[in-house]
């Protein structure tokens, strides 16, 4: 099971997606959560691997979205209060108590932390300065996908993705227009305002939306003044450090999930989904945090 947690980690990295790693560092019995158990929870909210059961995985779930979102990692303490004792009331700072009511009465100590992909900048035109861009943004980590002007396509970008044109009066409009298409975080056409208003005319011209053409960054990089080709690279880097330190190119955030909700027989908050327990009684659904639940609801129902 690990192997195959880790597997998918390594699949996603090179898909350049984010993903939280949930482990089980301590268990109190009876949990079905094993020490050292792992999953991978991605942007979407989907579970691969083993956590725990139906009282501890939306939890983790919902938990691991969160720590995608601030970059942070998390130590949760799964269970209720009373299980712990004197635990609860020493806990080290920066780890949170989850109350969650589990028929097993079963209790985790989940760390989750994220793994976030490194930045992917994209280098359109074959130069000296594009030659130097590329080395300086590996040097920094980051993943480089060099193209020749011709060969580039939308499909080589995300709206993750930083996207650099430099093909320098070769092809400029058709790479600027396959670079629009793919809606990157960031795309600079290497060249002067003049040339790059000849460019974002003419591509309006064919038919380009102007509130796309208005995300061009032209010309690429902080200005530095009079610079050689090569330094040009250092003030498109330092113009995109600069963005991604100010939390300008942050990827477009997922689909929110629904509202949590109270399980009303055990209190337990749930995540309504399509995987979710639930039964609808005059036209009111009442979501529950297992099977177990729902059948001492519909026990009650029925009673009534």
């Amino acid at each position: 099971m690990v192997h195959g947690v880790l597997e998918e980690a390594g699949e996603l990295t090179r898909r350049g997606q984010p993903f939280a790693l949930a482990t089980v560092v301590w268990r109190q019995g009876p949990s079905s959560g094993q020490q050292g158990s792992r999953a991978i929870i991605t942007e979407s909210g989907d579970l691969h691997g083993w956590i725990g059961g139906a009282c501890a995985e939306p939890v983790v779930i919902r938990e691991a979205r969160e720590v995608i979102a601030e970059g942070v990692p998390r130590l949760l303490l799964l269970g209720a209060p009373e299980q712990f004792g004197s635990r609860a009331e020493a806990m080290p700072e920066g780890m949170t108590l989850v109350p969650i009511s589990c028929q097993s009465e079963g209790a985790l100590e989940v760390y989750i932390e994220p793994v976030l992909p490194a930045p992917h900048l994209v280098i359109v035109g074959r130069s000296p300065m594009a030659s130097t861009l590329a080395e300086l943004a590996q040097a920094l980590g980051w993943r480089v996908t060099p193209r020749d002007g011709a060969e580039f396509a939308a499909a080589d970008a995300d709206e993750a993705s930083m996207v650099v044109v430099a093909t320098q009066g070769h092809g400029d409009e058709e790479a600027v227009q396959q670079a629009v298409a793919a809606q990157p975080a960031y795309l600079g056409l290497v060249g002067s305002a003049r040339r790059g208003a000849a460019v974002l005319g003419y591509l309006a011209d064919r038919g380009v939306p102007q509130d796309q053409l208005d995300r061009v960054h032209v010309p690429a990089g902080l200005d530095l003044g009079h610079t050689t080709h090569r330094e040009i690279a250092v003030a498109i880097l330092a113009e995109l450090v600069q963005l991604r330190a100010a939390g300008a190119l942050q990827r477009t955030a997922p689909a929110t999930p629904a509202p949590a909700v109270v399980d009303p027989v055990c209190g337990m908050t749930v995540t309504p989904g399509p995987g979710a327990y639930r039964v609808e009684v005059e036209g009111v659904t009442y979501w529950f945090c297992s099977a177990g639940c729902r059948q001492s609801f519909e026990k009650t129902e029925t009673r009534c």
